[in-house]
């Protein structure tokens, strides 16, 4: 039962730095970004070609994995969101072709096998009898410590609060003199990075692969629909209750059904809760 809950909180706090990235998005701007898990994937794959192939030190890959989600969302909102403004439909439809089409660019580039990425710090410590990599802890800490970090910068700062201005009410934020595609912008390079980020960790956890991205999607989607709209704490606890099932799924039940909860978990709370169980119009 220890090894249970051990194995569930560092399962959660991954899940909830990959979920965390997807939930600005969709609490800012009102759109499903299908594109993702393709940060993720791009990420994972960044740090494994620098720190793997071109010998760069892990901390260094890392930043340089993060710089590129930033980039890479960045350029998503100038190139596809902003033309396509008020368009939500058509922009999650652009945004799930433009996975496929990435994954289709790192097949061509790395081919289509798993490949095994190095943890970026090696090494297993025993808790209870329960084997913790030091990789999957640093996970969990980081994940906590960008859930609060990001939560007190919402709160706290300037650029925070017109987040949440825009994300209450986009007209009456522009009326009272804040940008929101400014904000959208800055919403969407801080996604790109922490998707990045969720990235190599979640690599380093699984493997490595070109339809890495799909799991990671789903988790998110899961995260935003049971937690609900703009609850940054909503994120923290479905995502610790979607990582604690699962676990105890694979360790009672079967590894296959590992993905069965998910699913009936969102169709559930579709039907008896649409806006969540943590939902409100707000950050």
């Amino acid at each position: 039962m220890l090894q249970i809950l051990i194995q569930g909180m560092l399962l959660s706090g991954l899940y909830a730095l990959i979920a965390v990235g997807f939930t600005l998005i969709f609490s800012v701007g009102r759109t499903l970004n299908l594109a993702y898990g393709a940060y993720l994937m791009l990420g994972g794959y960044l740090y494994f070609w620098a720190s793997q192939s071109l010998g760069v030190p892990k901390s260094l890959a890392v930043l340089m994995a993060m710089a590129f989600g930033v980039v890479l969302g960045i350029l998503k909102f100038r190139l596809i969101v902003k033309p396509l403004k008020g368009d939500h439909i058509a922009v999650e439809i652009s945004t799930l072709i433009l996975a496929v089409v990435l994954q289709a660019g790192v097949i061509l580039i790395f081919g289509d096998s798993s490949k095994i990425l190095l943890p970026i710090v090696g090494g297993v410590i025993y808790v209870a009898g329960a084997p913790v990599t030091y990789n999957m802890l640093i996970a969990t800490l980081a994940s906590w410590t960008i859930l609060l970090s990001l939560y007190l910068f919402i709160r706290r700062t300037e650029i925070g609060r017109a987040m949440q201005a825009v994300s209450m009410d986009t007209k009456g934020a522009a009326i009272c003199g804040i940008e929101p595609d400014r904000v959208n912008l800055i919403t969407w390079a801080l996604s790109g990075g922490l998707g990045a980020l969720g990235g190599v960790f979640f690599a380093s956890y699984t493997q490595l692969a070109p339809s890495m991205w799909v799991g990671p999607l789903i988790i998110s989607v899961a995260v935003v629909i049971v937690g609900g709209i703009g609850s940054i704490i909503g994120t923290l606890i479905v995502a610790h209750i979607v990582g604690f099932m699962e676990v105890i799924v694979v360790s009672v039940l079967a590894p296959e059904l590992r993905g069965v909860f998910t699913m009936g978990l969102i169709i559930l709370v579709l039907v008896l809760r649409p806006q969540g169980l943590f939902g409100r119009e707000e950050l």
